[in-house]
């Protein structure tokens, strides 16, 4: 079961990394640490392995070296960014340019400051 939430996770991120292109570290990063617990060595790390081929290679196997990395969630992970990614850039192109802006600045504003103030 905790296998499909990761799976939902990749999902999100795929959608938001192909709506505006981000992911990792706006979407992934506070998923996996608020959400399934990880300390953000663990959620930096696995949000890395999940994005290896090339993207963050070099960085993920440092956090593979220093055990901040789970290979089974970065796997799931990774299948649903994939499949996700697709969605949300389908999605994007449908939404007019400023529009998109406004969403991306609402929606960093809110990660950032939940980051800022939260636990």
């Amino acid at each position: 079961m905790l296998n499909i939430a990761y799976l939902i996770v990749g999902l999100a991120a795929g959608i938001m990394g192909g709506l505006f292109g981000l992911g990792g570290g706006t979407i992934l990063i506070p998923a996996l640490v608020y959400l399934f617990k990880m300390t953000q060595h663990q959620a930096q790390g696995t949000s890395l392995a999940a994005m290896i081929p090339p993207i963050g290679l070099l960085a993920a196997i440092k956090y593979y070296q220093a055990g901040h990395i789970n290979i089974k969630v970065a796997a799931f992970v990774a299948l649903g960014f994939f499949i996700g990614g697709y969605f949300g850039g389908t999605f994007a192109q449908s939404v007019s340019d400023p529009l998109l802006k406004k969403i991306f600045g609402v929606f960093i504003v809110i990660v950032g400051l939940n980051m800022f103030f939260g636990k």
